[in-house]
């Protein structure tokens, strides 16, 4: 395939070139976890397995993070150095990313199984909710074992898109993925693996989508891997993770937003009432934030796809000093996001009891209600979040790494974190938290709109 133009072709051309994959992928990517839950809500686990699923599910997360974090960091770079006609540097980028990939997945991979109860206890595992908690320890093990394949097979997603392959990239991850969704109903109905069967089926996944990510670097166009670039470059290896530090936090963020609901409902869920009287308790609300960030990470792939789509776009006329391009670019992919976010508005708040049922049926009244409200008020701020979420890349994709780190903490941390302790605090009840997610969606985007403003302001003046 013939490298696309990024200085000349037209822009909506380019971004339907490189998003359309890279949304696929992302789907594809966040279909892990989400086929999961569905095969497991339908399985006799239950909401135990899910609540279960949702306990490591932060620590998937954090694997990802960091993936993305050396992944982006070298894509980004990679479009910075073509841009600037700099092939070597290219070179070096790859092959310091990949060094690095390997590295950090080895490390998540010992700290998982050596400190597997800490991880749990951590994300709100409780050892005296026997059935979820032992649910949760099965699903952990085997999730660690496939680590590095999927650290290293996510990682070198971005840089295969980089590379003008955007369509290999989405196969990389789709053959990982379609092995998931076939597996786990065989391993969880047939073979009775319950959620032993789900790890299994997903970490099999992840290791065909590393093969093929592998198999692509040989046959690659824009860079190469060499002795000379696999050997580790200080100044390569900061301007990767700097660059790719938006990534990182973008997804810790997750992680923290996770960590501190899952620890609230622990706290206040046995003296939070529905409306049949009944407390939710906590393995219920567990199952349904579990189940509603998957939704709710749906969404965002594809907001992050099309974003990333513009990445290549972006990030070669900066370095070729085209910022009348790279605003055009920008300016499309917002339109697109807010577009997204009004279509995942109107889902979530009018069509709420269909998407929960996906996860399974026999549900109880309280399961019911707790999801509603997850789904009308924790994600009602949807439409905020996508376009907050996507100037975050953006930023990254102009190589401003700190404004794009900043608005990553802005949503989640700097204004979620405090807020949620806050509300849950004084009203002792886990349905009025989940309006800390609005107060922090309208702060964030409002903080996104004057740093994209700065850095149009500033763009002429940069220098790759």
């Amino acid at each position: 395939m013939k490298k696309p133009d990024l200085g000349n072709e037209k822009i909506p051309k380019l971004i339907k070139k490189f998003a359309i994959p890279c949304v696929i992928s992302m789907i594809v990517a966040a279909l892990y976890n989400i086929v999961d839950q569905i095969f497991i809500g339908w399985s006799d686990a239950g909401a135990f397995g899910n609540a279960a699923t949702n306990i490591v599910y932060p620590f998937t997360v954090i694997s990802l993070a960091f993936a993305l974090l050396i992944g982006d960091g070298t894509a980004a770079l990679i479009n910075l150095s073509l841009g600037a006609q700099n092939k070597d540097k290219a070179n070096k980028s790859i092959g310091n990313g990949l060094i690095l990939l390997i590295f950090i997945s080895i490390i998540l991979t010992i700290t998982g199984i050596i400190f597997n109860k800490q991880i749990l206890s951590i994300f709100g595992g409780n050892p005296n909710e026997i059935e979820c908690y032992h649910f949760a320890e099965d699903y952990l093990k085997i999730i660690c074992y496939g680590l590095p394949f999927y650290i290293i097979g996510q990682g070198l997603n971005a840089s295969i898109r980089s590379d003008g392959s955007p369509k290999y990239a989405m196969f990389a991850t789709t053959i990982g993925a379609i092995s998931n969704i076939i597996l786990d109903p065989i391993f969880i109905f047939v073979l009775n693996m319950s959620v032993k069967g789900a790890a299994l089926a997903t970490i099999i996944g992840q290791i065909l989508t590393f093969i093929t990510s592998i198999l692509y670097l040989i046959k690659s166009k824009t860079f190469k891997i060499n002795k000379e670039s696999i050997k580790l470059d200080k100044e390569i290896s900061q301007k990767i993770i700097s660059l790719g530090l938006a990534s990182l936090i973008t997804q810790l963020a997750i992680v923290i937003i996770i960590a501190v609901a899952n620890n609230l409902v622990g706290k206040y869920g046995y003296t939070t009432k529905a409306s049949t009287g009944i407390v939710f308790g906590v393995v219920t609300p567990l199952a349904v934030i579990g189940i509603c960030m998957k939704v709710f990470g749906i969404v965002i792939s594809i907001v992050i796809g099309v974003s990333l789509g513009g990445m290549p776009i972006i990030g070669y006329n900066m370095g070729a000093g085209n910022i009348k391009r790279v605003k055009e670019t920008i300016k499309y992919i917002l339109k697109t996001n807010l577009i997204i976010g009004i279509v995942a508005f109107i889902l979530f708040e009018f069509f709420s009891t269909p998407i929960i049922n996906l996860f399974g049926s026999a549900n109880s009244t309280e399961y019911l209600e707790y999801a509603k409200y997850c789904l009308n008020i924790f994600l009602g701020g949807i439409i905020l979040t996508c376009l907050t979420k996507s100037i975050s890349i953006l930023l990254q994709s102009m190589g401003s790494s700190f404004k794009s780190t900043i608005l990553a903490l802005a949503r989640d941390v700097i204004f979620f974190v405090p807020t949620i302790v806050i509300i849950t605090t004084i009203s002792q009840n886990i349905v009025t938290m989940l309006w800390s997610a609005i107060i922090a969606d309208i702060l964030a985007f409002i903080t996104g709109i004057i740093l994209l403003k700065k850095e149009f302001n500033n763009a002429k003046e940069l220098n790759y």
